[in-house]
């Protein structure tokens, strides 16, 4: 019998398995296809970003240093308000490499991590959880684990197996790329899609990279508006994916013997809808707080996380409330705040930190 197995071998999937091999347990993990395809979500992401990848990785993925952002509420060429640092504030990674240099440093660190093999049953019971598991190739087989993590996307199949809540809302996310390179440092965002925002992320020799999110239920030819985006900038986008985005966790993300991690758990950023940090930081607050063999301790777990980032993610609900003001009070409002910032982009509260504060002042 496994101490965890981990559903899903995305960022939090594979963050999982990593520390908990790391901590002395027995961890097998499944992803149903190949790690890091199909992509999943922007390559945009923090500067927090190298502290959870192996020494080196950083050579191998790095893409881009981004400066700052020009948001717009029209479309490209409308008025731009600047906001920036004078050193990067993120930078654009290979969002798909990135999955696989998680995976390999939770085999190195003694996981057995298992491609093509999709997880078709749980049974959850008292003392363990039995996955049904059917390979690519091969028979089905059945596993047997103290402790289960599901970490597979916001249509988590271990979510819904158990009986644990939805999301609270689920957007819905495209994304397409122009192989032109672009070494511009900064990112375009434009506030012209209904409750949410298009952007535009430049990623030096790898190109041009460009999405939105919407609601399903406000707009619902989400590829109709995002062909509108591309064809305002003349971009020839050759590839192209979409998929699910989840705003808001639900009141429960643990049941007897699993516990959601990551997208499944909708650990993500409601004014961006990212959360490949969010979901690892999850992770480790999983790792450090369950004993697979007392589930008593899920308990900790759900206390931790949202410990960690539960304010971070009511201050982005709020701050995403801003996306639906009407146009000239947005306009106002980019136009008092624009300039020099002291924020993280994966902290909201850190609009209220000193460092913000005083790039306010002359």
């Amino acid at each position: 019998m496994y101490d965890f197995a981990v559903v899903g071998v995305g960022p939090a999937g594979a963050r999982v398995a990593r520390r908990a091999a790391e901590a002395g347990y027995d961890v097998v993990a499944f992803e149903q296809g190949s790690v890091g395809t199909p992509l999943a979500c922007s390559g945009h992401v923090s500067l927090d970003i190298w502290e959870f990848v192996p020494d080196g990785a950083r050579e191998r993925l790095l893409q881009n240093a981004v400066y700052g952002a020009r948001f717009h509420t029209g479309g490209p060429g409308s008025r731009a308000y600047p906001f920036y640092k004078d050193e990067p504030v993120s930078n654009v990674i290979d969002r798909e490499e990135l999955d696989r240099i998680l995976a390999n440093a939770a085999r190195d660190a003694g996981a057995a991590v298992h491609e093509h093999h999709t997880v078709t049953g749980i049974d959850e019971g008292t003392d363990s959880v039995e996955l049904s598991v059917s390979p690519d190739e091969g028979e089905s087989f059945t596993v047997e684990a103290k402790m289960v993590a599901g970490c597979d996307g916001p249509v988590s199949r271990v979510r819904r197996a158990v009986g644990l809540p939805e999301p609270q809302e689920t957007l819905h996310g495209v994304l397409g790329f122009d192989s032109e390179p672009d070494h511009q440092n900064f990112v375009d965002v434009h506030l012209t899609v209904p409750s949410f925002f298009a952007w535009r992320i430049p990623r030096g020799e790898a190109g041009v990279e460009y999405g939105l999110a919407a609601r399903p239920d406000i707009d619902r030819d989400v590829r109709a508006r995002f062909d509108q985006l591309t064809e305002a900038y003349g971009a020839e986008t050759g590839r192209f994916c979409s998929g699910a985005i989840p705003i808001g966790p639900p009141d429960a993300v643990t049941s007897q013997r699993v516990f959601l991690v990551g997208d499944a758990a909708a650990q993500t950023k409601p004014f961006t809808g990212g959360g490949i940090l969010y979901g690892m930081r999850s992770a480790d607050n999983a790792v450090r707080t369950i004993d697979p063999d007392d589930p008593a301790t899920l308990s900790a777990y759900e206390r931790a996380w949202r410990d960690e980032l539960g304010r971070e993610i009511q201050m982005g609900h709020w701050l995403r409330r801003a996306y639906s003001l009407p146009e000239s009070v947005q306009n106002v409002g980019l136009r008092l705040t624009a300039g020099e910032i002291g924020v993280h982009m994966d902290q909201p509260t850190s609009l209220f930190s000193r460092e913000h504060l005083r790039s306010y002042l002359p």
